[in-house]
């Protein structure tokens, strides 16, 4: 154990300075997600791997089945999802959904919290989650996983002893000269669950995910290389519910196909001078149809065809006078059409805009003892015209002696992001339901001003704490406007404004203790105040209490145990304060087991005990699935070269 935190303090990290520095040295804290984790507690979407890093509040986006993050008390709206650098889809044009990422092929995540506009650009206000993919090792290697879970007496099918949930990936790659490359598979099969399996409603989707993706480099020398990543996710939900049309309950289906398609490539070239060159863009579409059947008769026919487009490139300095200069330009463009029985419920049919960012940046190195991250962002939107963002961020290592170092780093960050095709230019027409929502196209961009002071401590191999306290100051926050709601013909007309002002603020720790090199226990806490002040009101779903509590055992060679515990307070449902959920604690085990050295077993068990919601209460947000088993198989064999 003590080995394995050793290697991930010193874990390379690109995102914070958008330059390769240790974890321990980056003036910008980060929080990392390895491998290893991924494995401890058999994560298979991007959601299950970043359940326990501290603070974060995962909540199902509304209307769907999927998950987005909060980080501080901003919304998913405002945090901004890569995947090495280059963004990541919106799965609504407004949000990622963070169960369609499937985590085959990561080497590790890093999470930044607080505005990384200056770096990143607009929806990066919140911060920035990152996936590193891995690097291709010498030689020829295979791997894979087969595993298989159950809901007990939640399983659809009603059996309790039965299988209902399936997953299998495969990953093959290879590395020989100049040469390198990659093929995954993953798949992931639900049946569904149901708290009561007699009756129509599933609480659970029946889903079906697979993940493709094919990767290949070429690097002939230390000077020169390119690469180029494809990638093909597929998804089918399928969702059962009531819903009342007078005078009694009818049964409602949907169905959602879903299908990304996201190609990117790139390349680096180093001169003689060290003067690096770096480019890389991202082509990346996303389809859905979406059918929705009400007593078996077709009620809403929903298309949506999502596309965008990213380029970015940069120019690293030599390093001079003990300061590291980067330049880069970006370029995004984004286009959304969607139709609900063949009516456009884009305002104008098909929308698009598009946007030029210049930034500049320097990560040096003040004194022995200070390091330091300037950058400035300039951007051109093709909407909403020129905006600027500084963020300033400093390391002070006041003290060092033997193996125990201590790490002082304060941030301030401005950040912005530019409203969405969807919040400008959709309307939600639940004319069903009583209510319109439609889209403001003379929205302004949010901002924000962020602070982060943070103290890092280290003992060597033995144990590390961080203590962080936070502020975000949030202006011309997008929300819908209830005050100015006009009803037409019975039905209410909403639209989205820049009604408010927040802010959040609170404070975090987290600690590792590696108390043998065989026992390692982890826990963090975040308290949070998120108000709107306009009101003066809480904002709805931030809770104040946020906890984490981990172990890791290496019984021997072969066997290891994991704990992972958490525990979330009340939150606000409603924006008048009046209706909360109810506070939640969940415990987490899982149990591996080396058969040979290619070969490993595994078993576990989530919420061990069976903390869920209410689904008669519409103010509960626990979580949704209760007590889940699962066991499986993993495989790794290499072949290095000669």
């Amino acid at each position: 154990m003590a080995t394995e935190e050793s290697v991930k303090l010193n874990t390379i990290v690109v995102t914070a300075t958008r330059s390769e520095k240790k974890l321990v040295d980056s003036p910008i804290r980060t929080e990392i997600v390895d491998e290893q984790e991924l494995i401890r507690t058999n994560a298979i979407t991007l959601k299950d791997a970043l359940e326990n890093i501290p603070g974060i509040l995962l909540r199902e986006i509304h209307g769907k089945s999927g998950y987005e993050i909060s980080l501080q008390g901003l919304t998913s709206d405002q945090v901004l999802v890569l995947i090495d650098g280059l963004p990541l889809a919106a799965s609504t044009s407004s949000t990622v959904d963070l169960d369609q990422y499937l985590v085959s092929g990561i080497d590790h995540i890093e999470v930044v919290k607080g505005a990384a506009s200056a770096q990143y650009g607009s929806s990066a206000m919140g911060g920035v989650i990152n996936i590193i993919t891995k690097k291709v090792s010498d030689g020829f290697s295979a791997s894979g996983q087969v595993d298989i879970g159950s809901y007990g007496k939640q399983n659809a099918n009603g059996k309790s002893v039965s299988i209902n949930n399936h997953h299998e990936k495969v990953q093959l790659e290879a590395k020989q000269g100049s040469f390198q490359g990659r093929l995954i598979a993953d798949q992931f099969k639900s049946d569904g669950f149901a708290v009561n399996p007699d009756n129509y409603p599933l609480q659970g989707d029946i889903q079906k995910r697979q993940q493709y993706a094919v990767y290949g480099a070429w690097q002939p020398s230390d000077q020169f290389s390119i690469w180029a990543d494809f990638n093909d996710y597929q998804e089918k939900d399928h969702q059962r519910s009531l819903v009342f049309i007078s005078p009694s309950n009818r049964e409602q289906a949907k169905v959602e196909d879903i299908e990304r398609q996201r190609f990117s490539a790139g390349g680096q070239y180093k001169t003689a001078n060290q003067i690096a060159f770096d480019i890389k863009a991202v082509h990346e579409t996303y389809d859905t149809t979406s059918t929705q059947t009400t007593d078996g008769y077709l009620s809403a026919l929903r298309n949506s065809n999502q596309e965008n487009n990213h380029f970015s490139s940069q120019v690293s300095l030599p390093t001079w006078l003990k300061q590291n200069w980067q330049l880069g330009y970006d370029w995004h463009e984004e286009q959304l059409e969607q139709s609900n029985n063949g009516k456009f419920e884009m305002q104008g049919g098909k929308v698009s805009r598009d946007r030029h960012e210049f930034y500049l940046q320097n990560d040096a190195a003040l004194t022995n003892k200070i390091d330091a991250v300037f950058g400035w962002r300039f951007q051109d939107d093709q909407d909403f015209g020129d905006h600027n963002a500084f963020k300033f961020s400093t390391k002070y290592r006041f003290y060092q002696e033997n193996d125990l170092f201590a790490d002082l780093r304060l941030s301030y960050g401005q950040g912005y992001r530019v409203p969405n095709l969807k919040e400008r230019f959709y309307s939600f027409d639940h004319s069903h339901l009583g209510y319109i929502v439609i889209g403001n196209p003379n929205l302004k961009p949010e901002s924000s001003d962020s602070y982060q002071l943070s103290l890092s401590l280290v003992k060597s191999e033995l144990w590390n704490a961080d203590f962080n306290l936070f502020w975000n100051d949030v202006k011309d926050l997008i929300q819908t406007d209830y005050d100015n709601a006009v009803v037409s013909n019975g039905i209410t007309q909403y639209s989205y404004s820049n009604v408010a002002k927040a802010e959040t603020k609170g404070f975090e720790t987290s600690a590792q203790w590696n108390i043998t090199p065989y026992f390692s226990v982890n826990g963090s806490y975040t308290y949070t105040e998120a108000s709107d002040k306009t009101t003066g009101l809480d904002l709805t779903r931030r809770p104040k209490h946020i906890a984490r509590l981990g172990s890791n055992y290496s019984v021997n060679d072969q066997l290891d145990v994991t704990l992972r515990a958490r525990y979330q307070s009340q939150e606000y449902g409603d924006s008048a304060n009046q209706y909360s959920s109810p506070n939640w604690f969940t415990l987490d085990s899982q149990l591996d087991y080396k058969i040979s050295p290619y070969v490993s077993a595994f078993v576990g068990m989530d919420n061990i005990f069976n903390e869920q919601r209410d689904f008669t209460a519409s103010f509960d947000y626990r979580p949704i699935s209760g007590r889940y088993s699962y066991m499986g198989l993993r495989f790794n064999w290499n072949k290095k070269s000669s």
